[in-house]
């Protein structure tokens, strides 16, 4: 599915249109697909954990979202080996509007937010 992006992905302003492919039920890949590169992989922030934010109402305007849209929310994730010690940045969900295909990336207020950071590590949600 292809997303146009309405909020760019920090660090990649020149990004317009996000491809993301369902890799299983946890991760996906987003790939610009302009280019093909720059590649993310994502991951479904609510396999690991509670997590919950507001957003705010520019992004809602921007991204279309009504109390009725489906959003599907990911977070980026920098893979290490093992997959385990990958980190996960919750501080900047990608936040993708189902029903009229547009995405952006929200950047939550590290204070109103202090449960979520910018790299956590996978294994610390994992049950032992």
């Amino acid at each position: 599915m292809v997303y146009e992006v309405k909020m760019p992905i920090l660090g990649f302003d020149n990004v317009s249109k996000l491809e993301l492919s369902e890799i299983d039920d946890i991760f996906v890949s987003a790939r610009n697909a302009e280019d093909n590169v720059p590649a993310f992989t994502l991951i479904n922030p609510y396999a690991l954990r509670e997590y919950s934010f507001d957003i705010p109402i520019a992004a809602k305007v921007l991204l279309d979202i009504t109390s009725d849209s489906k959003l599907l929310v990911y977070n980026i994730v920098v893979l290490q080996n093992p997959i385990e010690s990958s980190v996960v940045n919750f501080l900047a969900p990608l936040v993708f509007n189902t029903d009229t295909k547009v995405m952006g990336q929200i950047v939550l207020d590290a204070t109103k937010y202090p449960q979520f950071g910018v790299a956590e590590k996978i294994e610390n949600y994992l049950q032992k």
